[in-house]
């Protein structure tokens, strides 16, 4: 991520609060913009043009999306394509993050984080499922159609409006990749860092709470875990937080022992 990107996001974000925008059908309006903007090269170029002032930029999203987005929805979208990205694609992240964004706002206290990754462990365990909505043979409409059908009236509505969306704009993601990256997005939002446990065998709830106090101490911050079985570890635990890694796995150590042996 570049500079000019780090800056964008940290400018959209603030935008957030200004335009009092939590509401789902803001943020509906905002995750539906970016797979127009998306697939129209011109109009993604249009608003990524660094020389095109924000009055121009304003005239642009009102001709494109006229009265088929709510006002706050269009003044976040201007706001966010005011500022200088490093890439197109990256300003079609910050759009997507923004809606996002503004779901888990409209979300209240729900944990709709927790139902993403939740989510994503299921399709993670079905393979039938993960083709399903990864392929890229599928339509949108069917892939939609299967997130209903498993979502709709068991998940909160924000939950279901954000998978909808991924599995309808994958831009050469893979479905798991965009739930994990979603939910870490919104747990941001709502004030949380985001953890990966990896271990050979669940954790107990108990060992869960004394993880959760001694990296939500050191964070600063308070904790969401993405629990992760993975028997290759033998054992032990590996913790992830965002760039930082903690690996105490068997597998880790062995591996380690292994190379100093081998020099």
């Amino acid at each position: 991520m570049g500079s000019a990107t780090r800056e964008a996001l940290a400018a959209s974000r603030s935008a957030i609060g200004q335009a009092g925008s939590a509401d789902l059908a803001v943020a509906s309006d905002l995750l539906a913009a970016v797979r127009v903007i998306g697939a129209t090269a011109q109009l993604r170029s249009a608003l990524t043009d660094n020389e095109a002032d924000a009055p121009r930029k304003r005239a642009l999203v009102e001709s494109v999306f006229g009265g088929r987005i709510a006002p706050a929805a269009a003044s976040l979208l201007v706001a966010a394509s005011s500022n200088r990205w490093s890439s197109a694609e990256d300003f079609l992240d910050g759009v997507e993050q923004l809606g996002l964004r503004v779901a888990a706002d409209s979300a209240g206290d729900a944990d709709i984080d927790a139902e993403l990754f939740a989510f994503e462990r299921t399709v993670a365990s079905d393979s039938g499922l993960e083709l399903a909505l990864g392929s890229k043979l599928g339509s949108p409409e069917a892939k939609v159609g299967i997130v209903d059908r498993l979502l709709a009236g068991k998940a909160q509505p924000a939950t279901v409006a954000i998978v909808r969306h991924l599995v309808q704009n994958p831009r050469g993601r893979r479905i798991g990749e965009m739930l994990r990256d979603a939910a870490s997005v919104v747990a941001d939002q709502r004030g949380f860092d985001v953890a990966t446990v990896t271990t050979a065998v669940p954790l107990s709830a108990d060992q869960l709470a004394r993880l959760e106090r001694g990296l939500a101490a050191q964070a600063g911050r308070r904790i969401r875990f993405d629990t992760i079985v993975d028997p290759a570890l033998v054992g032990g635990v590996r913790v992830q937080i965002g760039d930082d890694v903690i690996d105490g796995s068997v597998a880790s150590r062995l591996s380690s022992l292994r190379q100093k042996l081998a020099g």
